[in-house]
């Protein structure tokens, strides 16, 4: 069908457009309505190796030029970014916060509740559940143009959103320090005993290089407040749920849902001339007798 028949076609129907327009408008305007909203708890962390005195800069003498050009997130920063959404973090947040309780309310209330006990659904809530809902709900975005990320946690209860997130920061960065202060003492450790049983006095001034190096190490990680993730701005909480953002969904839905009507109504329209073409090709020819 040529393109101008088919618009002259779908303007001729355009009473049943703006019928199919109404209906999708008023089905998904109840949606968004209805939708849940949620609080949105933000904080803003820089690496540590880029911001002040660094902790990296203090254990090695490798510049931190390179880690400003390329801003991919590596060394304990890393570590710290992987850390949040890590298997021990959920572990955490099971342990410390209702966490699995309220999985599991939000689970058993209408409809879902209903229809997984109409399906014998499992409705508590495991661990398997919190890592998911961790890896599904943690935003970590990355600033454009800066070192900074920001670190983002939605739920429907406030205090829990903002306790959650200031737990999962600290988590993160305990779990770095530990891992830095624990290498420090096994290496200390080992040189110690090697320095107890080595006889070269030129290996054995190496060894106290070592020995000092991994000393300096442990103290400067054991007085430094941040080692992986300084923290820009605490994490903190709007007075009013934020998600969804039923403005911008609702003026989506205003352009469209006119879009899909046209679409449909057209759609319908190739679908009837496509199955009307064989009957019309399958009619016997006739032929006038020839005078």
């Amino acid at each position: 069908m040529p393109l101008d028949h088919l618009l002259a076609r779908i303007w001729a129907l355009r009473w049943r457009v703006l019928l199919i327009a109404a209906l999708i408008l008023g089905a998904g305007g109840t949606t968004i309505i209805q939708w849940p909203r949620q609080y949105v708890a933000e904080a803003m962390v820089a690496p540590a190796e880029t911001t002040g005195i660094a902790t990296s800069t203090l254990l090695s003498s490798a510049s931190t030029v390179s880690g400003l050009l390329d801003t991919r997130p590596t060394g304990n920063f890393a570590i710290y970014l992987g850390a949040l959404r890590s298997a021990e973090a959920a572990a955490m947040l099971v342990r410390d916060t209702p966490l699995l309780a309220l999985i599991t309310e939000r689970r058993a209330a209408w409809p879902g509740g209903a229809i997984r006990e109409a399906l014998d659904l499992r409705i508590q809530a495991d661990m398997d559940d919190a890592r998911d809902w961790l890896e599904r709900n943690l935003a970590l975005t990355q600033t454009l143009g800066a070192v900074t990320w920001n670190l983002a946690l939605p739920h429907r209860d406030r205090d829990f959103a903002l306790d959650a997130l200031a737990r999962l920061h600290a988590f993160a960065e305990a779990k770095v320090r530990a891992d830095l202060e624990e290498m420090a003492r096994r290496r200390v450790a080992a040189l110690e005993a090697r320095l107890a049983r080595e006889p070269d006095l030129y290996i054995r001034q190496s060894l106290y290089e070592l020995l000092a190096l991994n000393q300096r190490a442990g103290v400067v990680v054991a007085a430094d407040e941040a080692v992986a993730a300084r923290l820009v701005s605490a994490p903190m909480v709007g007075i009013r749920p934020s998600l969804p953002n039923r403005p911008l969904l609702l003026l989506l839905l205003l352009v469209a849902a006119p879009m899909a009507a046209v679409g449909l109504v057209g759609a319908g329209v190739l679908l009837r001339q496509a199955s009307a073409a064989p009957r019309v090709m399958a009619r016997p020819l006739r032929v006038e007798p020839a005078e």
